[in-house]
């Protein structure tokens, strides 16, 4: 579309978001908020955390200045502590179930 003038109004195809402002939207929040859950409700939800985490940052990473882009990292940073704090607790209760298995054994003579 053109007014009289002779300018040109583009309506669509924004080249560049940081002129205007608008950037595309990320779910780095609601990525921060699985990882957090995931650390102190299930221990299933980090590795979900971290794949939204990921696909958050590569949004923000093809738009410099995108206001999600910590957001998106400390999500990613969440769902690693959640996911080893998960591996922990899987090898402590190996451990502990191993354990109770050697003093049953013992307390009963095998």
């Amino acid at each position: 579309m053109s007014d009289i003038d002779g300018e040109v109004i583009y309506v669509q195809g924004m080249s560049d978001p940081t002129k205007i402002g608008q950037y595309p939207a990320t779910q780095a929040t609601v990525a921060l908020i699985v990882s957090i859950l995931g650390i102190t409700v299930c221990c299933l939800l980090p590795p979900v955390g971290l794949m939204m985490a990921s696909s958050a940052q590569e949004i923000t990473d093809q738009h410099p200045g995108h206001p999600d882009a910590g957001m998106a990292k400390a999500a990613k940073v969440v769902s690693w502590v959640g996911i080893g704090l998960a591996i922990l607790a899987l090898i402590t209760m190996i451990l502990y179930f191993v354990l109770i298995g050697f003093i049953i054994a013992a307390d009963a003579g095998v």
